[in-house]
């Protein structure tokens, strides 16, 4: 098996890279120049035509999609692991929780930072608050009253984790999304993650071999 990850540290690709690390399988990443649209590239959009990062092939096989990458490593991968089986009652909450992330917070927080007009009912993410609300009950209560652990599904960390905090992390860096005590801690505890430390080291390494940024 050959993963190959097309890549650049400030694209969503840098959370893939955390992906693959908390999975822990072998991979190589290509480095995808966004200064010369190489992203653009006839041999990019033949492999994704929106021509854009995170790509990842695996064995000839290619996902695009943050969300779509994460589920499909950690079923393929870390099934039982990072992934609940398909007859694990946690596996509705960890596929809830994983496509929320960008089908209702990166608009919602898009949204709310362009204060883009839209009536709430007409919208996937309703309203600011009721978003930021729902966020906060997600890693707040855990799995269920009966398992509030540290994780989106109680004591146990999974790929959900990964996909939905990176997002709230990410927001949180721009200024996107509102620093409540509870995601603050929450950011914390994901930012803390072996894996988590890894692949921010690989992408500073990058960033800085690269010399991006200047």
């Amino acid at each position: 098996m050959a993963i190959e990850l097309f890549h650049h540290p400030f694209s969503r690709a840098a959370t893939v890279v955390w992906m693959l690390e908390e999975i822990g399988v072998p991979y190589t990443l290509t480095f995808v120049d966004f200064a010369s649209m190489q992203h653009k590239s006839p041999e990019m959009v033949a492999r994704n035509p929106m021509g854009k990062l995170p790509t990842l092939v695996d064995d000839g096989q290619v996902v695009t999609e943050t969300a779509a990458i994460g589920l499909y490593l950690a079923d393929r991968y870390a099934v039982g692991r990072l992934a609940p089986t398909t007859d694990d009652p946690t596996r509705g909450t960890s596929l809830r929780w994983s496509l929320y992330a960008p089908s209702v917070i990166e608009p919602g927080c898009a949204a709310h930072a362009g204060k883009w007009e839209a009536r709430a009912g007409a919208v996937g993410w309703g309203t600011y608050e009721h978003m930021l609300g729902t966020i906060t009950a997600a890693i707040h209560g855990g799995a269920s009253a009966a398992d509030p652990g540290p994780w989106l599904l109680g004591a146990r960390f999974t790929m959900a984790d990964v996909i939905f905090g990176a997002t709230v992390r990410y927001m949180r860096r721009f200024n996107m999304l509102d620093a409540t005590p509870a995601i603050t801690e929450y950011i914390e505890r994901i930012s803390d993650r072996p894996a988590a430390r890894a692949a921010d080291a690989i992408n500073a390494r990058i960033v800085a071999e690269r010399g991006l940024g200047r």
